[in-house]
């Protein structure tokens, strides 16, 4: 067994991390072991996981029933190609996700990963288009402020100039960006805010095979929650103009905005739907995009008639396990009204945060806590001061947020907003 030196030294020395330097990266704390929603570093520090392992891990850390779907997997088989074989586990997880999806939506691809649904979903347009013979319609439009994954095209529609990708802007094929919806999500709709959106289709059209955009919640690209009736727009101009409408609800789907799929809010039903993240609980890397008979026709009767996208490990039986696990959970009824304990409680414990001056904003939605600040903080200082007292969250830029598990209780999810208060007293000198 290693020694805690040992791997932190090799690790800084040989591993990049996600968003950091070589150079000079930021500090990494070694773990031993997660359980429920508490990770063990090796140097014995148990911190409250605030973060769900980036929205994911939503059933908390060894949770039996997960562990268990694995486990029993193993031992029929790990890994089948998906080329011209299926097995039950991904027939089951088809079969859960019909359930729960708009009844539109029936054809179901499955994917390795988040970034990948993504890319699929893109592809999909694309040959939906070239089916239907507009050979035109290459583009795509999309909201500022989105993020879509850090794969080749999905950081295409992430937000060129205040998004992760902004580096790459004029290294990728031009996307049609529109501004951000304005009026939030309980504010009292304004109708102007859709101008930039029916500007650009309606001077577009021709050209644009879909509008792809996260619904109600934008997620790493400024974790905005945005009005409902904007998706409502957006549905009938896409309709009018035969333009596919994608959702991204990687983050948002399975309950994390408080409704199973944040498209709920709205009850706008998409072409296109990927998912992700917490379909298998965080456990192994999954997801997919599911589309209608309609799409799925018009490209299987179109050049070259099949859908050109293939992974390695697409269906894998252990994930498709997993998956259908970690649905099994959250179907029931006690995850969602888990949730909206949550967010009780996270309106309760983050409202003092709105008094103090270096704070711009405080919302939270379902199982989502943002503070928004004036400044960008400074994240290897909040790391530290994270660890030393005892809880876990990544912040990014202006933003310091909570996306925790939902198995999180009530004295668990108040000792992550006291950790925090802690750490705001200790590092602006502020009282609450």
């Amino acid at each position: 067994m290693m020694h805690t030196e040992d791997i932190t030294s090799i690790d800084k020395k040989h591993l990049w991390h996600p968003y950091t330097s070589m150079d000079n990266p930021l500090p990494c704390y070694p773990v031993e072991s997660a359980k429920g929603v508490t990770i063990k570093l090796t140097t014995g520090e148990e911190l409250i996981d605030g973060m769900s392992s980036w929205w994911a891990a939503v059933h908390g850390y060894q949770h039996p029933k997960l562990n268990e779907a694995i486990t029993s997997q193993l031992s029929k088989m790990s890994h089948i190609m998906f080329g011209g074989l299926t097995h039950e586990p991904a027939v089951a997880l088809a079969k859960k996700l019909l359930d729960i999806t708009p009844a539109e939506l029936n054809k179901i691809f499955y994917c390795d990963s988040g970034s990948v649904a993504v890319e699929v979903a893109l592809k999909m347009a694309l040959q939906y288009q070239m089916g239907k013979e507009n050979e035109q319609r290459t583009r795509f439009a999309t909201i500022k402020n989105g993020y879509h994954g850090d794969t080749w095209h999905a950081m295409g529609i992430c937000d060129p100039q205040n998004g992760m990708h902004a580096i790459y802007k004029n290294r990728l094929a031009p996307t049609l960006f529109a501004d951000s919806p304005k009026t939030t999500f309980d504010g009292k709709w304004d109708s102007s805010d859709f101008n930039s959106m029916r500007n650009i289709i309606e001077e577009n059209q021709v050209e644009i095979a879909a509008v792809i955009l996260e619904p109600i919640v934008q997620g790493a690209g400024g974790m905005r929650f945005y009005h409902p009736q904007y998706l409502v727009e957006l549905r009938k101009l896409c309709t009018k103009h035969d333009i596919l409408l994608i959702f991204d609800e990687i983050a948002t789907g399975f309950g994390r905005s408080g409704k199973m799929f944040a498209m709920e809010h709205a009850q706008v039903v998409p072409d296109i739907l990927c998912l992700g993240k917490a379909i298998t609980g965080g456990m192994i890397s999954f997801a997919t995009t599911i589309t209608t008979a309609h799409v799925a026709t018009t490209i299987s009767k179109g050049t070259p008639g099949v859908m050109m996208h293939g992974p390695t490990f697409m269906g894998n039986p252990l994930a498709c396990s997993c998956a259908n696990a970690s649905l099994d959970l959250i179907m029931q009824p006690n995850t969602l009204e888990s949730i909206h304990r949550i967010e009780r409680e996270l309106v309760k414990g983050l409202n003092p945060f709105k008094d103090l001056s270096i704070v711009k904003d405080v919302r939270v939605l379902g199982a989502i806590g943002v503070i928004e600040m004036y400044e960008e903080i400074d994240m290897e200082q909040f790391q530290e001061a994270f660890v030393r007292n005892g809880i876990w969250l990544r912040p990014f830029g202006k933003l310091v947020y909570m996306m925790p598990p939902y198995i999180i209780s009530s004295e668990e999810l108040t000792k992550l907003i006291s950790g925090l208060k802690n750490i705001y007293s200790e590092i602006f000198q502020v009282t609450f």
